[in-house]
């Protein structure tokens, strides 16, 4: 525990390949959302911090796109074999500034390591195109290359794997990568940037600058700045998205979403159950891929309810590192108290609360929740309408496939979506007319995996290219295309038309 004299240490930016105190004077309370104590003070950068950070990174860019690929490649294995090893402490950090179980952590470093090991293969995702004989004597051939200083802004929810969903490939395509993790847990990110530092990265080459608005605001107008990744909200996304386009620079922001679960009569009705709570309630349901929303098709909705019902009292909420909780708290006091409103707001405009989160008591002071499950919500609700961000599952009666899918479909978000079904024919039709971009049949969160691409279609992504997968190396880098021609100068003349091919 925190001795209330004690003042609580600070997190310090990484720059040059080493922790570096903030200079702007500005710091943030980091709270270890299990005990609601101070953990630490994160340092807030002002622009002109942002900035020199920046042109830092622009100097170490130049040299770090002309390191050859296998050394690339090299660096990314030594990485990966120290996240390894290394992922209990990692696992702690998480649990202990974002809350999350440690089992649950230990899940989430083992998907951003998957990210890695893709980028490990660097070497053939760079291979270009070549076309001998194009023309008479000429060659054509394209090669990627690094755009050169690159930013990510992630979020709280996965404060190690969304970084690592960026960082890996950006690194691994010959950029110099900037790092603005979320303030409120921010040291997963200095804890990968001592382990990339082990494993031979160059000083310089990764960047760790905290911040609040002042230093987004500052990457995103910086003209040295050529890509911004992001992850949040879409109200901040969409924001984010236009103002870093409207300065010239390739942007991918994914949003928020509202996903829904379509459970047909004919689905198995336990393991739709054992579905619908892990994914609602796991990580407290602060993930951007949780069921928030299961839409139950004709007669299976009362056997569904109560399947669902009869699981929750064994679920153990508690402090991430205390063995055998499943779920710990929410990030802030702020967040817990508008999810649990969330709960109430739907008790008044008509939903039936059958679990009630509010009512489950627990010791000290920690930002905790139990887990609510609310039953006849109907669309016109807030609780509907909104996302969460938190342990609330909502249900939704519907008639048919057609009034669940036209749910779906007409939801503003498009991030993931799940049908539960024995029939292959219904779950193959609804992969085809889903408006969604990341669709589960008979799992809850289809998360891709690392050599697939992430991302959600409408307000759940704003740019053209999703995260990570092979859209993360098209997006860390720029084609370019080469035509030569290696002639006899005899054959050479002055020709003022069209180029020709042949």
């Amino acid at each position: 525990m925190t001795d209330t004299m004690t003042k609580p240490a600070p997190i310090n930016h990484w720059l040059g390949g080493k922790l570096t105190p903030g200079t702007s004077g500005r710091s943030a309370k980091v709270f270890n959302p299990a005990t609601g104590e101070v953990a630490g003070l994160v340092d807030l950068a002002s622009r002109d911090e942002v900035n020199a950070a920046v042109a830092a990174a622009v100097q170490t860019a130049r040299s770090w796109r002309t390191v050859p690929l296998s050394r690339r490649a090299e660096i990314m294995f030594r990485f990966r074999a120290l996240l390894d090893a290394r992922r209990d402490d990692l696992a702690r950090i998480l649990t202990r500034e974002h809350g999350k179980v440690h089992a649950d952590a230990l899940g989430e470093i083992a998907r951003g390591i998957e990210n890695v090991e893709f980028a490990c293969g660097v070497p053939n995702l760079l291979k270009g195109g070549y076309s001998e004989g194009a023309s008479t004597g000429v060659d054509v051939y394209s090669i990627q290359q690094p755009l050169g200083v690159v930013a990510g802004i992630t979020p709280f929810n996965f404060p190690a794997m969304v970084p690592l969903w960026m960082l890996a490939n950006a690194l691994a395509c010959g950029n110099a990568f900037i790092l603005k993790p979320s303030e409120k847990d921010p040291s997963a990110s200095l804890f990968l940037a001592d382990l990339l530092k082990e494993a031979g990265l160059p000083d310089g080459v990764f960047t760790v600058i905290h911040g609040d608005k002042e230093a987004v605001d500052a990457l995103l107008e910086h003209p040295d700045v050529a890509a911004v990744s992001f992850v949040g909200s879409t109200p901040i996304a969409r924001a984010i998205y236009q103002k870093g386009t409207e300065h010239g620079k390739r942007v991918q922001a994914l949003g928020g979403a509202k996903n829904h679960m379509l459970v047909l009569p004919d689905a198995d009705v336990n393991m739709a159950a054992d579905a619908a709570v892990s994914a609602a309630y796991g990580s407290a349901g602060e993930r951007c891929m949780a069921i928030s929303v299961v839409l139950a098709v004709g007669d299976v909705g009362d056997r569904l309810v109560e399947a669902i019902q009869s699981r929750l009292p064994a679920l153990k909420v508690g402090p991430g590192d205390q063995p055998g909780n499943e779920m710990g708290p929410l990030i802030t006091r702020e967040h817990r108290d508008r999810v649990a409103g969330y709960v109430a707001g739907a008790e008044a405009q008509g939903a039936t609360v059958v679990v009630d989160g509010r009512a489950q008591q627990f010791d000290g002071d920690g930002f905790f929740l139990g887990v609510s499950l609310l039953d006849h919500v109907t669309p016109d609700m807030d609780a509907y309408r909104d996302e969460i961000f938190g342990p609330v599952l909502c249900v939704v009666r519907v008639p048919t496939y057609e009034a669940g899918l036209k749910l779906i479909n007409d939801n503003e978000f498009g991030n993931g979506t799940a049908i539960f079904t024995r029939d292959g024919g219904a779950a193959r039709q609804f992969q085809f007319d889903c408006q969604v971009g990341m669709v589960g049949v008979n799992v809850p969160i289809p998360v891709p995996v690392a050599y697939y691409s992430f991302g959600g279609w409408k307000a759940s992504l704003f740019g053209d290219t999703h995260m990570y997968g092979p859209d993360g190396i098209k997006f860390y880098t720029r084609t370019k295309v080469i035509t030569s021609r290696w002639p006899d100068p005899a054959t050479s003349r002055v020709d003022l038309g069209f180029p020709q091919n042949r």
